[in-house]
């Protein structure tokens, strides 16, 4: 598959991308970017791939006004033309809600992917997966991004809130799973493609990860390719001053580009900005 120029895959993921700034900690927006990456593999313009990925695109934006979960393929009679994808969203954002972060994700990974064969991207309340390998039901503990906040320096009470917090993460049931205690708030959650064992398995991965790599810092973020795990405490009782809040990031202002098993993914964590159109 020889690399496209620009092609009217564009005219369906809109042409650019808005400035997008983590909000405030007490109420992040549902289609702040996270993370996204993209296959080294590309396909040609006007090829049969990328009118299977258009059909792909347009299934998954319409499902997410009736549905937080789907996945759909796109069968073709050449192998290298299938195009697998899924989305999903946060298990409490309401349809309309979901619906509008899938479009936005829609519209974002159509920019930082706009020729690849394949397409991952995470915003704060979903996620959107497309490529040309089947990846559908296949459990995937990668780790994708890693976080962790600056360490409140060992605090006994705050310590073992999280790792209350964490460890009922841990054994909730279901493939969304929220907990607290007092200033610590946690949220974990699986792809809809996995069995309960397999959701099960990914989730105690990515919190025993949160648990031993974030070590005392006062939040911390593990995404693993088919789940993830977050926690903060209120910057008050971490001792930044401040009011409580859902989430705390720290603002690093750098962002930072790597490679996994073909791809490569993009990771912000103040700004995500695309300088003008492509």
């Amino acid at each position: 598959m020889a690399r496209a120029e620009l092609h009217p895959l564009l005219s369906l993921f809109t042409l650019f991308l808005t400035l997008s700034t983590l909000p405030s900690p007490s109420s992040p927006a549902t289609d702040t970017f996270i993370y996204g990456g993209c296959s080294q593999l590309k396909y040609a313009s006007a090829s049969a791939y990328e009118t299977n990925l258009n059909s792909l695109i347009t299934s998954l934006v319409n499902s997410a006004t009736f549905s937080a979960y789907n996945n759909f393929t796109v069968t073709s009679s050449n192998s290298h033309d299938v195009v697998y994808g899924l989305y999903q969203c946060r298990g409490d954002l309401s349809m309309p809600d979901c619906s509008q972060c899938i479009a936005s994700a829609v519209r974002q990974l159509g920019v930082l992917c706009f020729d690849s064969c394949g397409g991952a991207l995470q915003l704060q309340g979903c996620f959107i997966k497309y490529d040309n390998t089947t990846f559908l039901g296949v459990e995937d503990k990668t780790v994708v991004l890693k976080k962790c906040g600056p360490s409140t320096g060992y605090n006994p009470d705050v310590m073992s809130r999280r790792d209350a917090v964490l460890a009922s993460l841990t054994s909730g049931g279901g493939p969304y799973r929220v907990g607290g205690s007092e200033d610590v708030q946690g949220i974990a959650q699986c792809v809809g493609d996995l069995s309960a064992s397999e959701c099960q398995d990914c989730l105690s991965q990515a919190i025993g990860r949160l648990r031993s790599d974030c070590g005392t810092a006062f939040s911390g973020d593990m995404f693993l390719g088919k789940c993830y795990a977050r926690y903060s405490t209120s910057p008050a009782a971490a001792g930044g001053g401040g009011g409580a809040g859902n989430y705390y990031y720290s603002q690093a202002k750098n962002g930072k580009r790597f490679y996994c098993h073909g791809w490569w993914f993009l990771v912000f964590w103040f700004y995500y900005f695309l300088g003008g159109l492509i």
